[in-house]
C-alpha cells in the first residue's frame, strides 16, 4: 500500500471499518458469559456490537445445544433475522461454516467442499463470504498461553491437542470453484491471509481472470501456520498489498489490541470480538462489545472517523464486478499484465 507524507493525518484517512466476531465458534458456551447460544441472543449480540459501532459482523451459528451449526438452514434463519435487526450491518458468515469438534477429543475439522460452496446458495444471502487461500496448517493453540485459555475447554489437554492439528483444507480446485459460485450469486468473497504468498496466490486468480472483484482481506496474523504478530509482517503484508485493496488486521488475543492500535493509526481496519480474543489488560475479561468501544475510543483519540453502515459499504465496494482482469488490475492498482511480445515492467499508465 501507499504512504504519502499525508497519509497519517486522519482526515486523508477512510473512515474506520470495525469487523467483530462475536460468536466464537472454537469455545464453549461455558468458557465464556458473553458466548450467545439462543438465537434470540446471537441476535441481541448483533444488536450490541452494531450499537457500539462495528458495522462488518463476521456470522457463526450455534445450535440450541450451543454447539456450533453445520446446517445451512440455521445460517438461513440467522442471516434473516439479523437482516431485520441489523439491516445496515455488512453481514459476513465464515465460509468454515464451524470448525468444532464433535465431542472431546475429536478432530477439529472444517467442512467438506461440496458443503462449503453451498454457502453461495444461503438465503437471504449475505454480503460476504470468508475464504482461505492454499490448504495450510492453522493451529490456533500455538501462540496460546496459559492465561489465554485459563477457565476455558481449550485450556483441556484433548482440545487443545484437536485445535493445535487443525488444517484449512483449500486448494486450487476448491479455491477457483468458490470464487465461481460466490461471484455469479453476487455475494463478495472476503479473503482471509495469512502470509504474502497467500496475497501473491490472490493476485495471479486476478490476473487469470479468475477472481474479478474488489480485493477485500484480512491479514491473519495468529502463528501456527501463518505470519505470527510480528510487526515486521504485518508491515510486509501492508507493503505487498495493492493500494486499491480494502484491508483489515486480525490477531490472537492480548495481541489483538496493540496491531490495531498501529492499524487505526495507518488509516487500515480492525477485527475484534471473543472469537480472537477474550482479554482486555492481563486478567480481565472483555467482551465483543467492550472491545468494539475500545476502537471507537481509540479512532477518536486519533481524531480519526468511525464508519457508518452506509460508508462500510461503500468502502467494501459490496455488489461491484469488474468487466475483466485488465478492469479489476486496474481498480486494484496492481500492474497490468505482460501483452505479447512487451520487455521490461508493465506499467500503469492513466488514460
Amino acid at each position: 500500500m501507499q504512504f504519502l507524507d499525508d497519509s497519517l493525518l486522519p482526515e486523508n484517512q477512510q473512515p474506520l471499518v470495525i469487523q467483530v466476531a462475536p460468536y466464537g465458534p472454537e469455545f464453549l458456551p461455558g468458557d465464556s458469559d458473553d458466548i450467545p447460544v439462543s438465537m434470540a441472543e446471537q441476535v441481541q449480540k448483533a444488536v450490541d456490537c452494531w450499537n457500539a459501532g462495528a458495522t462488518v459482523l463476521h456470522v457463526h451459528v450455534r445450535e440450541a445445544d450451543g454447539k456450533g451449526s453445520k446446517r445451512l438452514s440455521m445460517f438461513n434463519e440467522m442471516l434473516a433475522r439479523l437482516r431485520e435487526a441489523v439491516p445496515k450491518m455488512v453481514l459476513q458468515v465464515g465460509g468454515s461454516i464451524s470448525f468444532a469438534p464433535e465431542g472431546e477429543g475429536a478432530d477439529a475439522k472444517w467442512l467438506n467442499d461440496d458443503t462449503r460452496h453451498m454457502l453461495a446458495e444461503l438465503d437471504p444471502q449475505p454480503d460476504q463470504v470468508t475464504i482461505a487461500i492454499n490448504t495450510n496448517q492453522m493451529n490456533v493453540c500455538e501462540l496460546l498461553s496459559a492465561d489465554d485459555v485459563a477457565g476455558t475447554s481449550l485450556a483441556l489437554k484433548p482440545y487443545q491437542e484437536a485445535y493445535r492439528e487443525m488444517w484449512i483444507p483449500s486448494g486450487p480446485a476448491f479455491v477457483e470453484e468458490h470464487l465461481k459460485r460466490l461471484q455469479a450469486a453476487g455475494i463478495q468473497a472476503h479473503f482471509m491471509l495469512g502470509d504474502a504468498g497467500q496475497l501473491e496466490t490472490v493476485e495471479r486468480l486476478v490476473r487469470r481472470g479468475v477472481y474479478t472483484g474488489p480485493l477485500v482481506l484480512n491479514w491473519v496474523g495468529i502463528g501456527g501456520g501463518a505470519d505470527g504478530p510480528n510487526p515486521y509482517n504485518m508491515m510486509e503484508f501492508v507493503r505487498r498489498t495493492p493500494p486499491g485493496a480494502v484491508l483489515t488486521i486480525e490477531s490472537i488475543m492480548r495481541n489483538v489490541l496493540p496491531l490495531n492500535t498501529m492499524a487505526i493509526a495507518m488509516g487500515l481496519h480492525v477485527r475484534v470480538g471473543i472469537e480472537d480474543n477474550l482479554w482486555g489488560k492481563k486478567g480481565q475479561r472483555m467482551t465483543s462489545v467492550q472491545q468494539v468501544e475500545q476502537m471507537v475510543r481509540i479512532a477518536r483519540e486519533l481524531h480519526r472517523e468511525v464508519a457508518t453502515g452506509a460508508q462500510a459499504r461503500e468502502i467494501y465496494r459490496i455488489g461491484k464486478r469488474y468487466r475483466d482482469a485488465d478492469e479489476t488490475l486496474a481498480a486494484l492498482g496492481w500492474a497490468p499484465n505482460r501483452r505479447p511480445g512487451q520487455r521490461g515492467e508493465p506499467l500503469r499508465l492513466v488514460a
